[in-house]
């Protein structure tokens, strides 16, 4: 998950190693807190100190588990642990002190934030890469350097103690909202979803998904698209999904007649789109409206339709290739049966109700909800197995949460520090000012694309919940003062940071997916850039005709909706053509994706209630159904 990491991380052993214990500290810290346990013993914790003390746990873990062989560089991350950890402690102890005293700024203060916020970069820099991290620490050195930059760059002056404070113990800085969801909202659901993978719910959804698609056309691929999207709302990584899933669902399209590269790629997609798709979008639905200020029901139902026309277009895509191909569904002696899966299932599926019904009828939190979501997963596998575990299996749980949850806490911690120099630079006003500047030449599409590159340049090697982050830190504010609806804002700049995991040339959950699969990164890479094709123009459609997003009249959602899905297969058709066929259907597959592009934007141009749009939609899927041989898209061209 990470863009150019200084190493890979160890395996962390769950022996009592430092590295194990810190990483079990960091869901055990966030289950204390969710659950008020510091209240309850008579601790008094102001949540500034919490967020504190988690910045210790994840710096200090992250020098521990992302390191180099040897002995000089064990000794220099112990070293570096115990400075990072120090500071950030130090911070927590002082906190209550420094609020009755906030004007003072002295050594005692300043030089303990200077470390940790250093330590900070560095740690995210052995977790996440470089690019990300010269980035957030380029964002910081502005806040200190930006005065001296000329014309509409120019920072407001900030006296560097001020500014170290800012970032190290403000509410606005490390220490603020974003480390404050990501280590209650984003780790209770991480957790969940380990407690899922630990009890075996991988295996049990995949199953569910054979019982239900296993015979039909193309089925194994259809098996991996509803097994990685419901397993891939809850696991909050695309490529830990791809992992996961990816283990059953390649080898079973591979041996039932899907190409190695197109196999890697359905998976790749279909574990992507699992962010995308509600209830939980990997814990980013929370994110959103936590920074949106709106109910979490509103975050669901406008991300619905964008997420049900991204896995109706695949299902299209993958059923016209079997059909081209002439792969049948699998043979129903190797199909579990719908009764014994639901049987060996129950257990998983009743965690996934109890969660609805604790969000929506009982209006618990997010994080709450989750850990007792994962405490009843685990309850019921006890039930269901008759076995009870030893504390090696909930020592694992706990160490492999924090192996799953630390980078993302790393890059909510470090865009603490994006938000605090925003805030009191003018840095915001200015990328305002810049996007506004090419919205004014240029209008508000290039506006969008420019965007879009830019989500998917930031996005790459990045966990789902950090691109959110980083995103929204970054560009929906700009997008939102230049007229795009809140909602499409933020969606639109989640989607492209997402599509950076299919995305040429870094495309890491295809290169995971490829590496299952045994083929090359670039087949796999592009097969899966046109199977996710649709997900790149759904983003600029519900940008421009919210409508897609649920907001308007039921006749313009209508009309939307189903022009945007036909649109989406005669993108399909065009994408399969050319997967089949190669270069012998230039001029079929120009006209199917031309014609797809501009169905998919006519509401935007002739309006969301149009009956034009609809007519058209109407006459382009007649023509999709039919005229087969006047695209040369008969069957009896199939390749081999």
């Amino acid at each position: 998950m990470r863009g150019n990491p200084e190493t890979e991380p160890d395996t962390p052993s769950p022996s009592g190693s430092v590295r194990a214990f810190l990483l079990a500290l960091i869901p055990l810290a966030g289950c204390f807190w969710i659950l008020d346990i510091p209240r309850m013993v008579g601790v008094v914790l102001i949540t500034e100190q919490y967020l504190a003390i988690v910045a210790a746990l994840i710096t200090a873990a992250a020098f521990l588990v992302y390191r180099g062989e040897g002995r000089l560089p064990l000794l220099l991350g112990a070293t570096l642990a115990a400075l990072s950890a120090g500071s950030w402690l130090w911070m927590s102890y002082q906190y209550p002190v420094w609020l009755l005293d906030a004007a003072t700024r002295g050594p005692d203060k300043w030089m303990p934030g200077l470390i940790a916020l250093v330590l900070l970069l560095e740690a995210l820099r052995r977790a996440t890469g470089l690019a990300i991290a010269i980035l957030i620490g380029t964002i910081g050195l502005y806040g200190f350097l930006g005065h001296y930059l000329p014309g509409l760059l120019e920072a407001s002056y900030t006296s560097p103690s001020r500014m170290i404070m800012y970032l190290y113990a403000d509410s606005n800085g490390v220490p603020g909202l974003v480390l404050g969801v990501g280590s209650t909202v984003v780790l209770a659901f991480i957790l969940f979803g380990s407690a899922l993978r630990h009890a075996g719910g991988t295996t049990v959804f995949t199953d569910l998904a054979l019982a239900a698609m296993g015979r039909q056309r193309g089925g194994a691929a259809k098996v991996a698209i509803v097994g990685s999207s419901v397993f891939g709302t809850l696991s909050g990584s695309t490529v830990g999904n791809v992992m996961s899933t990816g283990m059953v669902t390649i080898p079973l399209m591979k041996r039932f007649g899907f190409p190695k590269h197109y196999a890697a790629a359905v998976e790749a997609v279909a574990s992507n789109g699992g962010q995308l798709a509600p209830p939980v979008m990997g814990a980013t639905a929370f994110l959103i409206a936590e920074f949106m200020q709106i109910s979490y029901t509103s975050v669901v139902l406008a991300a619905l339709l964008p997420a049900l026309v991204y896995y109706v277009v695949l299902f299209i895509q993958v059923d016209v290739y079997a059909k081209a191909r002439g792969l049948e569904g699998l043979p129903a002696d190797e199909l579990p049966r719908a009764g014994e899966a639901l049987k060996r299932g129950w257990i998983f599926l009743l965690p996934l109700f109890l969660l609805i019904y604790l969000l929506f009828f009982l209006g618990y939190s997010p994080g709450r909800a989750a850990l007792y979501c994962a405490a009843s997963t685990l309850a019921l596998h006890l039930v269901a197995t008759r076995r009870l575990h030893g504390p090696t299996f909930y020592w694992n749980l706990l160490v492999d949460t924090g192996h799953s949850v630390l980078p993302v806490l790393l890059i909510c911690a470090a865009a603490g520090i994006v938000v605090g120099v925003i805030n009191i630079s003018g840095l915001g006003f200015t990328l305002t000012l810049l996007l506004a500047h090419v919205g004014e030449v240029a209008g508000i599409l290039p506006l969008l694309l420019v965007t879009a590159l830019l989500s998917i340049v930031l996005g790459m090697g990045m966990p789902t919940a950090g691109v959110y982050v980083l995103l929204s830190v970054l560009l929906a504010p700009a997008l939102i003062r230049l007229g795009i609806p809140d909602m499409g804002a933020h969606l639109f700049i989640f989607y492209f940071g997402l599509l950076s995991m299919l995305t040429p040339p870094v495309a890491i959950a295809s290169y995971a997916a490829g590496s299952i699969a045994g083929s090359p990164m670039w087949q796999t890479g592009m097969t899966a850039l046109r199977l996710g094709a649709v997900a790149y123009l759904l983003p600029f459609i519900f940008a421009m005709n919210p409508a897609l997003l649920m907001q308007g009249s039921l006749v313009e959602i209508g009309i939307t909706l189903f022009t945007v899905i036909v649109s989406g297969y005669l993108l399909a058709r065009g994408f399969v053509a050319q997967e089949t066929r190669g270069g012998r259907a230039l001029l079929s597959q120009a006209l199917w994706l031309i014609s797809g592009d501009a169905l998919g934007f006519s509401t935007v141009v002739l309006g969301a209630g149009s009956w034009s749009a609809a007519a058209l939609a109407l006459i382009s899927l007649a023509v999709g159904l039919h005229g087969q041989r006047l695209f040369g898209l008969a069957a009896r061209n199939k390749v081999a």
